[in-house]
């Protein structure tokens, strides 16, 4: 499992990567510099510079507040803000250990993603 940050603004929060493919290829990204914006009123979403290898992830994911995922026929990065239903082509990649309040915020902004180490 890999231990990386969220910086939005002056905050920074603490999260966990799954011990999976996918999340280790993604962390193999970091650092990255995003721009969130918010999907449907339930997820924050980027667009990543280039596609996470989910070649061994499951089909679905169900996904609750504070997970980190992948939605796999975008290839973007989705932060789940809240619950959602199984969907097809999410892909897992870890959770925040810290509430995400700072996440939900208004129109687009930047955040960076680093390893925590």
């Amino acid at each position: 499992m890999t231990r990386i940050t969220v910086t939005v603004g002056e905050t920074t929060l603490a999260a966990t990567l799954d011990d999976s493919p996918a999340a280790r290829d993604f962390a193999a990204m970091l650092p990255l510099e995003l721009t969130l914006s918010d999907y449907h009123g339930i997820e924050k979403v980027a667009d990543l510079p280039r596609a996470v290898d989910t070649s061994a992830a499951p089909p679905s994911y169900t996904p609750r507040t504070g997970d980190i995922t992948i939605y796999a026929p975008w290839g973007n990065l989705a932060i789940f803000y809240k619950p959602f239903e199984a969907s097809r082509g999410l892909v897992s990649l870890g959770a925040f250990d810290d509430p995400i309040d700072p996440l939900i915020r208004d129109g687009a902004y930047p955040v960076r993603i680093a390893r925590a180490d």
